[in-house]
């Protein structure tokens, strides 16, 4: 930094742009800055790859200390960058914030550090986000070198680092405008009002959560984003949508799409007596993805699904074809109730028939001599043993049927 370029030398303009550019975040509301520095406490020889040091912490109201100790640094030393990038991971404060470095260089690492490989642990971990990095007077072979740490510009004189510091420092504080596009069966953005969440990439955090909005011009919203954070966005469809490795463009709208093409179910019944669920699978595994109300209407992501109907006999239904933009009823008829008593407690079930099989549906109480169950219209069996019979040919079983909004009577009587 001690070698001449343009009007001075390296250091000394980067010293004088570096201070105008503290000055011009003097209003900036949310913005703490602090300054590292290498290179500067040992002359070289001998190499001393442990010289850096954090000249000025974060915290509010220290820009005319950075001010004043920029003034005093010189340029002694070699180029610790890895090192420096390690404890800079360290410098910022333990409290949510969007954390950036920026390197100004006019070499590349001169130890034995890698810095590609100590940008990308610490964005992992989520300490800060990929460092802008600004090289003076570097030659292009040199300029590749830093291609894997972060961002970086090219400063070939003094106006283009000015302008350079003038973009890094636009692109640090401002967020880069972003829409989701939920596409419809002819991947046209048409679906939306559905929560959608953004994590971060490398560590898996959550960074955002939405409710996706189509604007008074009915197209999707217009979102704020970090453009230097990989996100992976989830969009909440049944079952839900995900997108990995979403990459902001700086500086322009990004359009951010996802195939979530929907129809809907709705299962109902004009039967108050009805308060069973609906339980819907996917794929082979038959994997529970939703567990609908009765009465409701529910969207889903178009395709098969088995359904199963938690009456009494459980209604179970496969590959029940989800349209795009349509809905899909069920309609479950009205249950009957059949009212069973018997003297002395025992042991019981009802079967519905189903042709030649019976289908078991539930167990009587042990402990009550008489109930009443709801069930679908149709045919069924109830078996029963008093708890006084040990032989299995006392068991008794009745026939009997079951109408929509009727009553039955069975008596088991020994």
């Amino acid at each position: 930094m001690s070698g001449r370029w343009d009007s001075d030398t390296k250091l000394n303009v980067a010293r004088k742009l570096l201070k105008s550019m503290v000055d011009s975040l003097r209003n900036v509301d949310n913005v703490e800055l602090a300054l590292r520095v290498y290179g500067h406490q040992s002359y070289v020889p001998p190499q001393d790859c442990g010289d850096t040091k954090l000249e000025v912490p974060f915290e509010p109201n220290n820009l005319d200390l950075i001010k004043h100790r920029l003034n005093q640094v010189e340029a002694r030393g070699t180029t610790p960058i890895a090192h420096s990038l390690y404890l800079a991971g360290g410098d910022f404060p333990n409290k949510p914030g969007r954390n950036i470095i920026i390197l100004i260089t006019d070499g590349i690492e001169a130890c034995d550090g890698d810095p590609c490989a100590v940008s990308q642990e610490l964005q992992k971990k989520g300490i800060y986000l990929k460092p802008f990095i600004i090289g003076i007077g570097l030659d292009v072979e040199l300029k590749k070198t830093f291609e894997c740490v972060g961002n970086y510009y090219d400063a070939t004189d003094e106006k283009r680092f000015n302008e350079v510091m003038n973009v890094v420092i636009s692109q640090a504080l401002n967020n880069t405008t972003a829409q989701v596009n939920l596409l419809d069966i002819n991947h046209q953005p048409k679906e939306s009002n559905v929560p959608i969440t953004f994590y971060k990439h490398e560590t898996g955090e959550m960074i955002h959560q939405y409710l996706h909005t189509m604007n008074a011009y009915g197209v999707p919203d217009t979102l704020y984003l970090d453009p230097f954070t990989t996100f992976d966005m989830v969009v909440h469809t049944i079952p839900p949508v995900r997108v990995d490795s979403i990459k902001m463009i700086v500086g322009k709208h990004t359009v951010i799409p996802a195939y979530v093409p929907q129809g809907s179910l709705e299962v109902k019944t004009s039967d108050s007596k009805i308060k069973a669920d609906i339980v819907i699978h996917q794929d082979e595994q038959k994997h529970i993805i939703h567990v609908q109300r009765m009465n409701s209407q529910e969207k889903y992501i178009v395709g098969l699904y088995d359904i199963e109907i938690l009456t009494l006999p459980r209604i179970v239904m496969e590959d029940v074809e989800i349209k795009p933009d349509y809905t899909t009823t069920i309609e479950i008829p009205a249950s009957g109730v059949v009212s069973i008593s018997h003297r002395a407690s025992g042991y019981g079930s009802i079967f519905v028939k189903k042709g030649n099989e019976l289908v078991w549906v539930c167990n009587l109480d042990q402990e009550r001599n008489s109930e009443n169950i709801y069930l679908l219209p149709g045919s069924y069996v109830v078996s029963f043993r008093n708890k006084g019979a040990y032989e299995t040919l006392e068991t008794i079983n009745k026939n009997f049927k079951i109408t929509s909004s009727r009553s039955t009577q069975v008596r088991i009587d020994y």
